[in-house]
């Protein structure tokens, strides 16, 4: 074991990271010098800049550096752990050296570690162990991820919750201050942000109720329980989140909205908090903004290629007007920021107007509406046009006045990315047409539009193998063959999906290329129908055709693809 760990370090102190990287393949040239040009203005490592400017995520890095170093790099998403296996090493020890035992075989324990290098704590662990060890590879981030969801659900949470509600009490009761700097109920508040990170949640739900102070999560798109506090704590809890969120704390009967960056021990996170009035008090929503999952690049969106080619295509054009559309909540953002981190070079000029700007990109230009102050979509789009830009990102296209500005701009040489609320990616015509678009204008310049929603998928803990009824099968537009040639699958629920059967989300999406046969149609004033009809004669798939896929190869279920696309 010895043995090869030190000719690994021998190979890779041999060569650089980007030496190493550009190599293998996993950098360009030119993306390389970008990441080398920022690390010497912020100091920080290649490894963290490359995946700051999108180039490179951990994944990817870790497989490069787990190759070089003759080890295995696994997929903690694929193992089983076990109390018995757990219990080999202590939490704090595998937290702090970031490594978590994977398998046991007889007198050997595979462990992943995020430095498969570190000779002193290999030696280690196999002396607090007393068996051979073997390393295998994992990206820091995913062996703290299994750590918190393994041991999180190993601790009673609500005992720890009802030790810190006690004491908020206890020092409300003694008339301790707010802002004091051990002050419980900045625990108290701390601890329920913390715990929603490590849920996972998109958004956390504070709702004064009459008995009660309720807390709920959003996770994978649904609602969750999370801890209920006496509603004797209201006041305490709401004015420490406006304090966080630099919000009116002497306002409490019109809306607000504020910010917090809050470090929750693992990573930073952003969130956006909104307070809204109800009959028992103010109600406060904070969405949860995890940089870490805002860019994932364009082969991690989940695309199939039938989709991911022609989009890849299309986005290097040099002009025109590509569509996002979908609910919100749906993704689009993470879809446009990994197109721009693409697309993003030092000899061009990226300007964004957002609302709001969910993630700060190096080297593009990004503006936050700002609607009170007379800052709108169409007034900085217009001033944006006189910024000698290359690509823009207006955020949504919401008025004739801001669709009239991108079409222009797209027709001056611009490649101009927007969304739009609709059903699906040829309902993005009719939309335009209604807000007054100019059918000839619009079929000069719209590209591709791309319509997407998100579906949860099947825990990988619990899957079961499933048989889909003769009924269910007809609803998908599928039959007895299909089924034979399916994966269909099912999670039983597990305490790594909390008993629901599902674990994270993914998109399906829907591809709408504009080509000349649909311009002719939307200058002719075509139906939406007939349009449709034409898109799938030149190969779109729709969204349950795409479900219908990820379906089949096991990713979610019947009721999830009927709840979504339905």
């Amino acid at each position: 074991m010895k043995g090869y760990a030190v000719t690994a370090m021998a190979v890779v102190k041999t060569k650089k990271l980007g030496q190493i990287l550009l190599e293998a393949g996993a950098v360009t040239p030119e993306k390389l010098d970008l990441a080398l040009k920022e690390q010497s203005q912020t100091g920080e490592k290649l490894g963290r800049t490359l995946q700051r400017l999108g180039i490179c995520s951990e994944k990817d890095i870790a497989k490069v550096l787990a190759g070089q170093a003759g080890v295995e790099c696994i997929e903690l998403s694929q193992v089983k752990f076990s109390r018995e296996l757990m219990s080999l090493i202590k939490r704090d020890y595998a937290e702090d050296h970031s490594l978590i035992p994977v398998e046991r075989l007889g007198s050997t324990l595979k462990i992943a570690m995020a430095n498969p290098l570190d000779l002193a704590t290999i030696d280690e662990v196999g002396r607090i162990t007393g068996v051979y060890v073997e390393v295998v590879h994992a990206p820091e981030s995913e062996i703290q991820e299994a750590l918190v969801r393994y041991y999180g659900l190993e601790e009673d949470q609500g005992l720890e919750f009802s030790r810190l509600i006690e004491s908020a009490q206890m020092a409300q009761a003694s008339g301790v201050n707010l802002d004091e700097g051990d002050s419980p109920y900045i625990k108290l508040v701390d601890e329920v942000i913390k715990l929603a990170v490590k849920e996972g949640a998109t958004d956390i739900h504070i709702e004064p109720e009459e008995m009660v102070l309720r807390c709920r999560y959003r996770v994978d798109g649904q609602l969750i329980q999370g801890p209920i506090l006496p509603l004797d704590l209201l006041g305490i809890v709401i004015t420490r989140f406006k304090i966080m969120a630099e919000m009116n704390i002497s306002e409490s009967r019109v809306p607000q909205d504020g910010r917090i960056f809050f470090d929750s021990g693992k990573r930073p996170v952003d969130l956006r908090v909104s307070t809204f009035p109800t009959m028992h008090g103010e109600a406060i929503c904070c969405r949860i903004l995890d940089k870490q999952s805002l860019i994932v690049g364009l082969d991690k969106l989940g695309m199939s290629d039938e989709i991911s080619e022609p989009f890849g295509q299309d986005i290097t054009r040099p002009h025109g007007i590509i569509l996002v559309t979908g609910p919100t909540g749906s993704g689009k953002t993470t879809t446009l920021y990994s197109a721009l981190t693409f697309l993003n070079r030092p000899d061009t000029k990226i300007i964004t107007l957002e609302d709001p700007v969910e993630y700060e990109l190096p080297v593009i230009n990004q503006a936050q509406i700002n609607t009170a102050k007379g800052f709108t979509f169409a007034k900085g789009l217009r001033a944006i046009l006189r910024q000698d830009p290359d690509i823009l990102l207006v955020g949504e296209i919401r008025d004739v006045e801001t669709a009239e500005l991108a079409i222009r701009a797209a027709l001056t040489g611009h490649l101009v990315f927007s969304t739009l609320h609709t059903n699906s990616a040829v309902g993005a015509i009719p939309r335009l047409l209604d807000m007054g678009i100019e059918p000839f204008l619009l079929s000069a310049t719209l590209v591709a539009v791309l319509a997407q929603r998100l579906v949860r998928t099947v825990c990988s803990e619990c899957a079961q193998p499933v048989t889909l009824a003769p009924e269910q099968l007809a609803r998908l537009g599928m039959g007895e063959h299909d089924q034979a040639a399916a994966d269909f699958r099912q999670g039983t629920g597990c305490d790594m999906c909390r008993q629901t059967g599902f674990r994270g989300r993914m998109a399906i999406f829907e591809y709408l290329q504009v080509g000349p046969a649909i311009s002719r149609m939307i200058v002719e004033g075509a139906s939406v129908a007939a349009i449709d009809m034409m898109a799938r004669q030149d190969g779109m798939s729709s969204l349950a055709d795409d479900a219908r896929v990820k379906l089949m190869t096991g990713k979610t279920t019947f009721r999830e693809v009927m709840r979504v696309v339905a």
